[in-house]
């Protein structure tokens, strides 16, 4: 509902965000239904009321190029299970995020990837095929052999 006693909402900036967080959990044509109510995955009952959800962003406030994300991807969108964050972070915290502990630090193997230098299909190639620890990330060099 973008009209709520003569109010209108689709100008806010996050606006987008809650459309699509209702449309992904209620809409079964939504290409991403399957991904979020499908799985069961439901907008609390505070927030069905737009006006609830635009007092926790004036709470929580929204910034450019920000996405609305769910901080446990396995429960419901609710005030208290989320968050503003960049596109990265929202990466970050997917069910699919590869997650490696290495010298005592833990990241997603795309932070990995920045931290090390490593390409991080490089990464990606190595983890599956079950490199771990120090031959994650060893720098390898390999030399081509003259014909």
């Amino acid at each position: 509902m973008r009209h709520v006693k003569g109010r209108s909402f689709y100008k806010e900036p996050w606006y987008n965000s809650y459309r699509c967080m209702k449309s992904r959990c209620y809409r079964t044509k939504d290409p991403s239904y399957k991904y979020y109510g499908g799985r069961g995955i439901k907008v609390c009952e505070e927030w069905l009321n737009i006006e609830n959800f635009e007092k926790w962003v004036s709470e929580n406030p929204y910034f450019d190029g920000a996405t609305l994300d769910r901080i446990d991807s396995n429960k419901d969108y609710s005030p208290d299970n989320c968050r503003w964050a960049t596109m990265c972070e929202q990466d970050n915290n997917r069910r699919n995020t590869i997650i490696v502990t290495w010298n005592g630090e833990t990241h997603s193997l795309s932070e990995w990837a920045n931290i090390t230098g490593i390409n991080r299909s490089t990464l990606g190639n190595r983890y599956w095929r079950g490199d771990r620890g120090d031959r994650l990330f060893e720098e390898r060099r390999y030399k081509c052999h003259a014909v």
